[in-house]
């Protein structure tokens, strides 16, 4: 559980770059979706970089990173 490798305010700010990248996405309620920005978010936040602009623009790599997957196996 990650709840016990954060501390509160680094998970709410991992919350709210979810909920940035996924808002008004076509696919951003997908659980899918939202499981593979988490995984982004999570990866930035264990790095060290727990600022909500960076935790957002790895969300939105790993968005785009399935975004490339999807069209490739369409």
């Amino acid at each position: 559980m990650i709840q016990s490798d954060f501390d509160r305010r680094t998970l709410a700010k991992m919350e709210v770059a979810l909920e940035r990248v996924c808002a008004n996405k076509a696919l951003g309620e997908q659980h899918d979706v939202r499981k593979r920005v988490a995984k982004g978010i999570v990866q930035c936040a264990k790095s060290g970089n727990t600022t909500v602009g960076a935790l957002v623009e790895a969300g939105e790599r790993a968005l785009a990173r399935l975004s490339v997957q999807t069209l490739k196996s369409a």
